[in-house]
This record gives structure tokens, C-alpha cells and sequence, in this order.
């Protein structure tokens, strides 16, 4: 059991002291006066954080950003360092270690081998001045292959400043998934312990359950996704709609969105929200916990007893609803490999992929308003001006973009991004045959 479809790193397993959260309530953003932000795509992943973080750089609140892109954010920012993927650790290490030399403290001794560039530098000065700090990670830093590193980074630099971390969140309900238990058992049985989502798809299960995904978009590594379902002997599919899960489900069980539920939600903050259903179910739809609870009354499982969300809510949340002793941020024993990264492959080139707003779940895929506008335009294959004129192309031609698979795709020209990274995003059909988020792509004018 998994829903953590988009994280690739798991190594944190086991070492989490509890739910991985904001790490302070929304209100409390306003009051740090220096933040570093590390691997967000902020205004289109977060844009009601991001207008928190707009609101306070106009105050007192200097940024920093540390990031594979150079997006607009449309804010002041103090400082930003902008590098490959593979470097994101390895920079964040060298803050680490700037942080403890600008503030007189024992330099980590994990980090105390790594050269420290201006960029790295110029963060640090600004965070060592600051009297309540604060260190954010983002989707791209959840989404990382060495997600954990970067945690175990952020930990250490919150306590060199006497500040604080947390995460960004990559959904609606990330905190909520945690609350509720929808991961791994860490306890062994006949079978071993339970598979991660990305154990589950890179050793091939007989029989799958999805619930509310479609695992070719929604998985850190699409074209693995789908060579998994294909390969299952059965697969049964809760779902609202139709789409590809089609060619591969044998089953499938019409699940009733949002608006036909009810539920709660915990947010970013660690605040459960509660909502109730706007009109009944269409058809033979039913809430999802209705369908599991029916099969697991099938099976003859204990625990599916329920007869109202109410009483789901009370199980998860027990009945005073108190979060804030469930959710932290704190890791022991994550084990850093700084300075020992990897080389690009052959092309020398990277991928750096970001979920656009509009294509990150079913619902809004299927929104005809919101596949209108600019932000649901088909992904192109992003790079600076440099990089397009090394390979011989140009803004609009069209090149073969290779990474497993391959996909057919327009150049853009963005000179934000760092040498040798190409950006192509993720969740959307045309690049779904590519593969995994990260990793070594060859691009070449098609």
C-alpha cells in the first residue's frame, strides 16, 4: 500500500519521527524574516504559498531560492542558486557549510569536504543573519533520487540557524496520506515487508488495486507504470473515468469524485478539513472507502466495519482530532553521500521534470476551460539558448527526445535553466513513454 506515486527515494523509511508536515501553521510564515527554499516550482505547485511568500518579501522576509529552474516567481528574491539535479545535495551541503563557518559552529563533518561556490555562499551570509529562519523543501526535492539527503540537509541547516523545516507538500492530502497509515508495513510477515510504490512497479506484482490514478501519468517513472500494468495478470481499477486504464483493467469499479463524497482532508499545516457530498452518486458510483469496505467484507478482513465516513474520520484522527503530537519533520540515521555525484551519461545531458498545474490529476485533465489556457499546452523540450545552439536547433523545431523510451517533441528556449539540462515535463500522454523524472536524456533534432 502506497500513495506516494511520485517519490523515487524511500531510503527515509523507518527513520521518520512522524508525519512529514509544513513544519508551522500557514499563519506563521509571515513572521520568519529569512527563508530558503530548496527545489519548487512555486507560483504553479504552490501558488497560495507562494502568495504568503510574495506578501512577506514585500515586509521583512528576505528568499532564497535553490532550484534546477530559474522560474519567475514574481517576487523579490535575495539569493538563488540554480543547478543541475544531480548537484541540488551537494549545494545544499555547501549552505550547510557555509552556515556553520558565517556563525562560528562545528562544521558537519558529512559536509565539511565539499568546496563552497558564490552561489552557495551568498545564501548562507544572508540565512546566518536571520532570527527566524526557515528551510522549505518543494515537489522537485520530494520527487529527487536522493530525496532523503536533502531532507537529512535541510534538518541540519534548520539547526545550525536555530530555525525551522518543512515541506511544501506535493498534494491536497500528503499529510493526510501519512495520517492515515497508506504506506509499507515495516513489519515483516510470510511475505516480507510491505513494497513501496516504486518497489511495486520495478518488480512487477501479479494483481494490482488502483484507486483514483492512472499509474502511466501519475508515476515517478510512466513508462515503468505502464509496462507493470500490462504485465499483470489482473488488475482491478477504482475509477472515475475512463481513459487508458481501459486497454489493461479487468476490472473496472466507477468510483464517485469529490463532489458525490465525503471526507476529510489534512492539509499542508496539519489541519483536518472536512467536507460533505453536493449531490449523490451518478449510477452504480460509490465513494471509494464504500468500495474497499465491501471488499474487504468479501475477503473477510477485520477493520471494515464502518458504515459512515464519520467513523473513518474518528479512527484515523481518534475523537479530540489532535495532529500536532503525529507530525514531524525530525530523520535519524539518513546516510550522506556528498561530493561523490554522478557524472551525466553519454549525451551529457539531464532531465529536470516539473508536473504542470493542469495535468496533475485526473480531474483537471478533464477540465475543457482549463486545457485551454497556457498552462495546459503540450510540454515542449526547455533549454537554455547555449545548449539549443550545441545541439543545432532552434526555438520550435521539432526534436527526438530520448530516455528509455522517446517522444517527439518542440524545443522552447529557456535560459533559466542551468547547462546541460534539458526540461520536459511529466504527467501528460506525449511524455509518458520517456520514463523516470530524473535522470540522463539525449536530444537530437528530429
Amino acid at each position: 500500500i502506497d500513495f506516494r506515486l511520485r517519490q523515487s527515494d524511500f531510503s527515509a523509511d523507518g527513520k521518520r519521527k512522524g508525519a512529514p508536515w509544513l513544519g508551522m501553521k500557514l499563519g506563521e510564515i509571515g513572521a520568519l524574516d529569512r527563508v530558503l527554499i530548496v527545489g519548487s516550482f512555486l507560483r504553479k505547485d504552490h501558488p497560495l504559498l507562494a502568495a504568503r511568500f510574495r506578501i512577506a518579501a514585500k515586509r521583512c522576509q528576505d528568499i532564497n531560492i535553490l532550484h534546477c529552474t530559474d522560474d519567475e516567481l514574481l517576487m523579490k528574491v535575495a539569493n538563488k542558486a540554480i543547478v543541475a539535479p544531480q548537484m541540488l545535495p551537494e549545494t545544499l551541503g555547501q549552505v550547510v557549510k557555509a552556515v556553520a563557518e558565517a556563525k562560528k559552529l562545528n562544521v558537519p563533518a558529512a559536509v565539511a569536504g565539499l568546496q563552497v561556490d558564490a552561489g552557495a555562499r551568498a545564501i548562507a551570509a544572508n540565512l546566518a543573519t536571520g532570527k527566524a529562519a526557515a528551510v522549505f523543501l518543494g515537489n522537485l526535492a520530494e520527487q529527487h533520487p536522493r530525496a532523503a539527503e536533502l531532507a537529512a540537509l535541510a534538518q541540519m541547516l534548520a539547526e545550525l540557524l536555530g530555525g525551522r523545516f518543512g515541506f511544501l507538500g506535493q498534494a491536497a492530502n500528503s499529510v493526510g496520506g501519512y495520517i492515515a497509515n497508506c504506506l509499507p508495513s515495516d513489519k515483516a510477515d510470510k511475505a516480507g515487508k510491505g513494497l513501496n510504490a516504486s518497489a511495486m512497479l520495478a518488480s512487477p506484482r501479479k494483481a494490482y488495486l488502483l484507486l483514483g490514478l492512472e499509474p502511466e501519468l501519475d508515476c515517478h517513472d510512466s513508462a515503468q507504470a505502464a509496462a507493470a500494468m500490462a504485465a499483470a495478470d489482473f488488475v482491478v481499477a477504482i475509477t472515475s473515468y475512463r481513459g487508458r486504464i481501459a486497454d489493461y483493467a479487468d476490472v473496472m469499479l466507477p468510483l464517485a469524485p469529490f463532489a458525490e463524497n465525503s471526507g476529510t482532508f489534512i492539509n499542508c499545516e496539519g489541519r483536518a478539513q472536512s467536507f460533505n457530498a453536493v449531490v449523490k452518486p451518478q449510477g452504480g458510483a460509490r465513494p471509494g472507502w464504500k468500495i474497499l469496505r465491501v471488499l474487504g467484507n468479501l475477503l473477510d478482513l477485520p477493520g471494515f466495519e464502518q458504515e459512515q465516513s464519520e467513523a473513518l474520520r474518528a479512527e484515523v484522527l481518534g475523537e479530540a482530532g489532535d495532529l500536532m503530537g503525529r507530525l514531524d519533520n525530525r530523520l535519524d540515521g539518513v546516510q550522506l553521500s556528498l561530493g561523490q555525484a554522478g557524472q551525466a551519461g553519454q549525451s551529457g545531458l539531464q532531465r529536470v521534470a516539473d508536473v504542470p498545474v493542469y495535468f496533475s490529476d485526473p480531474i483537471v485533465r478533464r477540465a475543457e476551460a482549463l486545457q485551454q489556457t497556457r498552462d495546459a499546452r503540450p510540454p515542449k523540450a526547455g533549454m537554455a539558448a547555449a545548449l539549443a545552439k550545441q545541439l543545432g536547433v532552434a526555438a520550435g523545431e521539432r526534436v527526438r527526445v530520448r530516455q528509455g523510451g522517446e517522444a517527439i517533441l518542440e524545443v522552447s528556449i529557456e535560459n533559466g535553466l542551468p547547462p546541460g539540462v534539458v526540461r520536459v515535463a511529466a504527467a501528460h500522454a506525449s511524455t509518458a513513454a520517456l520514463g523516470a523524472m530524473f535522470g540522463d536524456i539525449s536530444v537530437e533534432k528530429a
